[in-house]
């Protein structure tokens, strides 16, 4: 199982989650197993999301898809967001 990781600043966390959450089915359709959200303690507006994945080839298309880019989009992303992926030790 591999673990995609995405951080980055939102313009307005309420508007950004009503984004992620309605992108759930499409998450679903590319291969996306779980998923998590996090906010730092000290920045609302910080967040960090997990998804993960039965392979790093899925989760590499996903974060390459048009789908997710045009959602980030929409969903008011401050800057470039980072990514990386890991798997379990």
């Amino acid at each position: 199982m591999t673990t995609m990781f995405i951080r980055h600043e939102v313009a307005d966390y309420a508007a950004w989650r009503r984004v992620y959450d309605d992108f759930g089915p499409t998450q679903r359709r590319l291969g996306v197993i779980a998923e998590s959200v996090y906010r730092a303690a000290e920045n609302a507006n910080d967040v960090t999301v997990t998804h993960d994945f039965a392979t790093l080839e899925s989760a590499q298309a996903f974060a390459d898809s048009d789908d997710l880019g045009a959602t980030m989009g929409r969903a008011g992303i401050v800057g470039e967001p980072t990514i990386w992926f890991a798997a379990k030790a």
